[in-house]
């Protein structure tokens, strides 16, 4: 990678940081297992001007969902279930399924359908949701607060509550980013017998030497956890909403009196806190086709299978209503993260098969094996769909690689 061209990388970090867009980023790539490029931009928390550090914790939100997603191929190998198993078989409450009928005008208009299986569940065709997508659904969840933050109790009776609702769409018909990976976190714990952080502990977390990850900040982090900003006037996560505020930069979760701290959901979906090096473990192991040290976390054939399209088409195809932390045209959806099947269609430089997955906090990763190449970038802005930053970093990048 060119030295003056990866330059143009750090003026970009600086740039967004001197026009009040992100309150400060860090960036880490590394290329045939060698770090390439590192740098820190601006403040983790701008009220009491603390420096955006490497051993910055952050909130990774989405960027949990991978991990989640791991955690349940490892639990497939070991011959628990298949991922056609309805997830009935493992949660009851989710028996006797109900779906929304097509142009329903009432949360009580439905139709009998099928149970959600595993697979629909790892690819959001499952026929849940979130309560920032529009539509009946979501407005019911809202409504109900079937969010699963990290005061919001623990995960199993927020996944009972959730179950009593209907289905958006039949499952398997269409895609829509949800609250799915928060479901197989909760099949995870019924598989395993053990609780979702307990089990990506000794799954994931410790054979990866990933010391700092988990649903709360790691004991003694203090004031290396960083602040949340938004520049909406209201909620910070209310992805489709055009409130903006006069500061582009407010405080929504400042790091001394955030709810994390005390996490009793171990949200499979959005909860997990981490740094810069640690994602970039998590990153190198999928890169590495599953490879942890003379190990495997999961099987290289496991890990090949995750990044393949499990749609019959690109997102686009699948009919989504909903908010997505990626393009959707020319992009695939694998086992918890997108894959590029057309850069072209998807209009940003990228490889054919890499795998990718953001949170709404502005936080993004992508590994390219074509490329032999991990990325991974973090700051702290809610929401993601606040600036294009995501296709200016992937074209910086690419512009970047010399050979």
């Amino acid at each position: 990678m060119r030295s003056d061209r990866l330059e143009r990388i750090r003026r970009w970090q600086q740039r967004y940081v001197d026009e009040g867009k992100y309150p400060g980023s860090s960036l880490l790539i590394r290329r045939h297992g060698k770090e390439q490029y590192f740098h820190t931009a601006g403040l983790r928390n701008i009220e009491e001007s603390l420096p955006f550090t490497r051993d910055t914790l952050v909130r990774l939100y989405s960027m949990t969902k991978p991990v989640t997603s791991v955690a349940v191929m490892s639990l497939l190998e070991q011959g628990l279930f298949h991922l056609d198993a309805p997830v009935s078989d493992f949660l009851p409450e989710f028996n006797d399924m109900q779906a929304l009928i097509p142009e329903a005008g009432h949360i009580s208009q439905t139709e009998p359908c099928a149970v959600p299986t595993l697979q629909q569940l790892l690819t959001h065709t499952s026929g849940l949701s979130y309560p920032f997508n529009p539509g009946l659904l979501p407005e019911v969840m809202a409504k109900e607060d079937l969010l699963f933050k990290p005061d919001h109790g623990s995960l199993a009776p927020m996944v009972t509550r959730l179950a009593r609702l209907p289905l958006a769409f039949q499952p398997g018909t269409r895609w829509e980013y949800s609250v799915a990976t928060d479901v197989l976190g909760r099949v995870a714990e019924v598989v395993s017998g053990k609780p979702l952080g307990r089990l990506l502990q000794e799954v994931i977390f410790e054979p990866l030497g990933m010391s700092e990850t988990g649903f709360q900040p790691p004991s003694g982090a203090g004031s290396r956890f960083a602040s949340l900003y938004t520049p909406l006037a209201g909620d910070a996560l209310a992805l489709n909403s055009a409130e903006t505020g006069t500061d582009s930069l407010r405080p929504t979760d400042s790091y001394p009196h955030s709810p994390f701290w005390q996490a009793e959901m171990h949200s499979g979906g959005g909860g997990l806190i981490g740094t810069i090096d640690d994602y970039m473990k998590f990153t190198e192991m999928l890169r590495c086709r599953g490879r942890c040290g003379d190990g495997f976390i999961i099987s290289p054939q496991t890990s090949d299978f995750m990044m393949q399209n499990h749609l019959s088409g690109d997102i686009a195809s699948m009919g989504p209503q909903s908010f997505a932390e990626q393009p959707m045209e020319g992009m695939g959806f694998g086992l918890g993260g997108a894959v590029v099947l057309d850069p072209a269609r998807a209009r940003c430089p990228g490889s054919v098969g890499d795998f990718s997955w953001g949170g709404i906090a502005s936080t993004f990763f992508w590994l390219d094996r074509q490329l032999d190449m991990s990325v991974v970038f973090l700051t702290q802005l809610a929401p993601s769909s606040s600036y294009p930053s995501r296709p200016e970093l992937k074209a910086l990048v690419h512009g970047a690689i010399a050979e």
